[in-house]
């Protein structure tokens, strides 16, 4: 399949810079696979469009105030992501600005007032702009993140270090059911839910399972091959307990759909799924799934507007069929639907 039949247009005021003020009052685009009906709704009323018994399958990750901040001892100022901790306190980080550094060179990393926090020496530089820092401090990595971090908004959002809107991006960057460390970008769909809006669909008859696959900054990489066949989609590591696939597999069994909320959870699902069951697994994925993929437990989805020529697209594509999908993405641009990550939503069923 060619690449360029993931591409669209999306005018440049769609692309969302902030949250919606309440969660749960973004929009929501409905979408029917089987008939190709689009309805306009709100998030909060998604209950509407779900039956009781149904099982919603959500990504309890936690986002990582991954961003961070350093100087060069010159004074130059640099931008990094941590990626992954290494032996011996050192950290695998993307890092801006680094094209003239050498191994052997110290940076300052900032902390979230500007001040320096420690130095930090550049061991090795790697491929795809990967570096490996070892920090001198005695300070473990969730400590030094919480001193130095910020939320790791993708590139689309325009962000500086103000620690003002970080504050509002740690909260708003991050699911209300967000409870293990380890993901450097958020499971998107997943932000429109509220404490009370959960509540309320459990009341209603609504189950909710939960697995996490950590979140990384592959999710962001842009399909750059001609054909989608030659695209290297990246390993996310995922897990999932006995109980929650317990859940799954009851509702499964009494005919309720299974509806995971976000591409995240529809890969993790689907990677673990063996038929329309699935047992506790542990592991890491790189199940790239793209138009002509054949299912094997999801029955509807929740997620939201994805970038053209991205493996997300790919995936919902998949899922819906792609040209229904372009169909309901053009619909949304004309009743100026918000796109992306802080953007608004879209069931399909």
């Amino acid at each position: 399949m060619k690449t360029e039949k993931l591409n669209y247009y999306l005018p440049p005021e769609l692309i969302a810079q902030c949250p919606c003020p309440v969660r749960s009052s973004s929009r929501l685009l409905v979408l029917n696979r089987s008939t190709d009906d689009i309805i306009d709704s709100r998030f909060s009323s998604i209950g509407d469009f779900l039956s009781p018994g149904d099982c919603l399958v959500l990504n309890d990750t936690k986002v990582l105030p991954a961003r961070f901040f350093a100087r060069k001892i010159t004074g130059g100022k640099l931008e990094g992501l941590f990626l992954a901790q290494k032996p011996d306190n050192n950290w695998m980080v993307m890092l801006k600005g680094a094209r003239r550094l050498r191994a052997g060179d110290i940076l300052i990393l900032k902390d979230r007032q500007k001040a320096d926090f420690c130095e930090a020496e550049l061991l090795e530089k790697q491929a795809r702009g990967r570096c490996l820092l070892r920090l001198k401090t005695e300070a473990d990595t969730e400590t030094v993140l919480e001193a130095i971090g910020f939320p790791p908004l993708p590139p689309y959002i325009k962000r500086d270090d103000d620690p003002a809107a970080a504050d509002i991006d740690k909260s708003r960057y991050q699911t209300v059911y967000a409870r293990k460390n380890g993901a450097v970008a958020a499971p998107t769909a997943g932000l429109h839910f509220t404490e009370p809006l959960i509540e309320q669909l459990i009341q209603a008859g609504i189950s909710f399972a939960y697995i996490t696959l950590h979140v990384g900054a592959g999710t962001f990489k842009p399909v750059t091959a001609e054909n989608l066949d030659d695209h290297q989609i990246h390993q996310e590591r995922f897990s999932m307990d006995q109980e929650n696939a317990r859940i799954i597999n009851t509702a499964k069994s009494k005919g309720a759909r299974i509806i995971p909320v976000g591409t995240t959870s529809t890969r993790t699902l689907e990677t673990i799924a063996a038929g329309p069951q699935i047992e506790a697994a542990t592991g890491s994925t790189g199940l790239f799934i793209k138009p002509g993929y054949k299912f094997k437990i999801t029955d509807a989805m929740i997620t939201n507007f994805h970038l053209p020529k991205s493996t997300l697209l790919a995936l919902v594509g998949a899922f819906a069929g792609l040209d229904n999908i372009l169909a309901a993405y053009n619909h949304a641009i004309l009743q100026q639907y918000r796109f992306y990550s802080y953007g608004d939503a879209m069931l399909i069923i």
